[in-house]
């Protein structure tokens, strides 16, 4: 297969009509170019210039193959413009994976800015509260709480939280104030379902880790209803931080147990290893890092 350098050479020589003028084109020498253009006609075993002391001149079968040659070219640098152009201006379809409050509570409200600075990107959010395979599951990037296992990806670390007891101003009013985790039994504790039963709040006392079933009257397993439950005053409930940041400013939850909160809990961007990171990806990552306090 002829080089492709011999064959620029010898598009650019036709163009100019001489081996000087090309070889300043492609900042070589014009013996160079001669060079290229001798061993494309010995690769071709056909002559493409006719030379003489006052003129070079396309044979025949040099004219035909010069315009297939400069089509071939032009739709190289159309694709390396292109290219560029992606690289800069991020483009294609982006698969992200997330538990539900996140996608719900923090993506979702952010995502116009990301979109509107993207429009070339397509995103597609699956939002679940199982654990993925990326690769199986064909996603790029996967937002993940707590501590890591899969060491085949490759981690970013975005921030922490941590889960907090709260109640409505005026459920506390009605019920009173829990000063100690034992004082969660005389309670409404509403929990979050895992796997249709309620999962274990996880609390301290001083440096002992302690753990407590909420018993209630309502669990629910997405994390806005149960947010909203809280907020309407029908009990306790315990929420990531992330969740409850206005609700906190504005009064509407207050805090309760907050020396017994559990340990703060990593938040991380997961995606494949890979040498090239999609220009997608990179710029997703990046906003999707301002998110979360650090």
């Amino acid at each position: 297969m002829p080089s492709l350098s011999n064959i620029e050479a010898f598009v650019r020589a036709a163009e100019h009509g001489d081996f000087t003028r090309a070889a300043r084109k492609l900042q070589l020498t014009a013996s160079a170019v001669s060079r290229r253009i001798a061993r494309l006609e010995e690769e071709l075993g056909v002559v493409l210039f006719q030379r003489t002391t006052r003129a070079m001149q396309l044979t025949e079968d040099g004219r035909a193959f010069y315009a297939r040659c400069q089509r071939i070219l032009k739709e190289l640098e159309d694709a390396k413009e292109s290219l560029s152009r992606s690289r800069h201006r991020p483009v294609g379809v982006l698969r992200v994976d997330a538990p539900q409050v996140i996608g719900q509570l923090v993506l979702m409200p952010a995502l116009p800015r990301f979109l509107t600075a993207y429009p070339g990107v397509e995103l597609r959010l699956t939002l679940r509260d199982e654990v993925v395979d990326p690769i199986t599951e064909g996603a790029d990037v996967l937002l993940r709480l707590g501590i890591l296992e899969d060491s085949r990806l490759v981690a970013r670390k975005l921030g922490t939280t941590r889960l907090l007891a709260c109640a409505a101003p005026a459920y506390l009013r009605r019920h009173g104030r829990p000063e100690t985790v034992a004082d969660l039994l005389r309670h409404n504790c509403l929990g979050f379902l895992r796997e249709s039963a309620p999962a274990s709040w996880l609390l301290h006392d001083g440096s002992n880790p302690l753990s407590a079933e909420p018993r209630g009257t309502f669990h629910t397993n997405h994390g806005a209803t149960l947010r909203e439950a809280t907020v309407l005053g029908l009990g306790i409930a315990q929420l990531f931080d992330f969740m409850v940041t206005r609700e906190l400013e504005s009064g509407a939850l207050v805090p309760v147990l907050e020396e017994q909160a559990g340990a703060p809990r990593p938040i991380h961007a997961l995606y494949p290893r890979g040498k090239h990171l999609p220009s997608r990806v990179r710029v997703f990552l990046d906003f999707v890092a301002t998110l979360f306090p650090r």
